[in-house]
């Protein structure tokens, strides 16, 4: 059976959300852990940095290792990656989840939006991906995990906030092309992505406040689908457009109750899914 420990994993935007979720799934198995984020001191609004999230981190049972990086920056994530190997010795999984968002129109997304998005979603994931794909060459069960939507074609998902889904496409087009570019390699490059909101600081900033976040899922349900994924054989598993909830009923578990804010309450389906939420 594959396990985790004494595994690396690379995550982006780990200092908080489902990236740290992710981080902590992976930490009870006695994963290692790179911390890979640009919050090095509290925000008042954004919970978490990247050193109290290596403290939860190592408490769970893993070992971390804080990065400060932007992953906009090329020379900064060589710094991280070349820290990580030299810390646990290699790199075994990437996961891509650091993301930027602005649900806008086209009149009204400034263009400092869009270029965050795209040199966030689309750039920094193509970036650490090649940056880190060298080394997942050299593990024994090497995955590439992207935090991002099936592609959807549907008009509906373009006409309200056509920046944001552009670049959350691009993700998942680097799944698309890098899954069959890194087959003869035995990379896994998989996309995964939420049935309905999670509770996040970007749901609650951006999404409706409390209020949204009572009608959410906890960021455990993806973290306990991502490690599903990442425990997979990797030739036998890859180019794959996974939802949560579906990974979890494929893998025998039935309690979904267990993951919700609310009990009971009515959930807010999530961006790109056909019946999901829109704006």
């Amino acid at each position: 059976m594959i396990h985790l420990k004494n595994k690396t994993l690379f995550i982006t935007g780990a200092s908080r959300g489902i990236g740290k979720a992710i981080a902590l799934r992976a930490a009870k198995d006695g994963a290692n852990i790179a911390v890979v984020a640009k919050t090095s001191e509290p925000h008042p609004k954004l919970p978490g940095t990247v050193y109290s999230s290596a403290e939860d981190i190592e408490a769970a049972g893993g070992k971390a290792l804080p990065c400060v990086a932007d992953i906009r920056f090329e020379n900064q994530v060589e710094a991280a990656v070349d820290a990580t190997v030299k810390k646990f010795g290699g790199i075994d999984a990437l996961i891509n989840d650091a993301s930027a968002i602005n649900l806008t129109p086209t009149l009204q997304t400034p263009m400092k939006r869009f270029d965050l998005m795209f040199s966030v979603n689309v750039r920094g994931t193509f970036l650490c991906s090649k940056l880190c794909i060298p080394h997942l060459k050299n593990a024994e069960n090497p995955h590439i995990l992207n935090l991002s939507p099936p592609l959807n074609m549907d008009p509906k998902w373009f006409a309200n906030h056509l920046a944001y889904t552009m670049s959350k496409y691009g993700m998942s087009m680097c799944v698309l092309g890098m899954s069959e570019e890194l087959k003869n390699d035995e990379i896994a490059v998989n996309a995964l992505w939420p049935r309905t909101a999670i509770a996040t600081a970007a749901v609650k900033n951006l999404l409706g406040g409390e209020q949204a976040i009572k009608h959410s899922r906890k960021p455990e349900i993806v973290a306990d689908a991502a490690y599903f994924i990442l425990t997979k054989p990797s030739r036998e598993c890859t180019g794959n457009f996974f939802i949560d909830d579906e990974v979890l009923i494929e893998n025998g578990v039935a309690d979904l109750g267990k993951y919700s804010i609310a009990p009971n309450s009515t959930l807010i389906p999530d961006f790109f899914l056909y019946g999901g939420g829109e704006t």
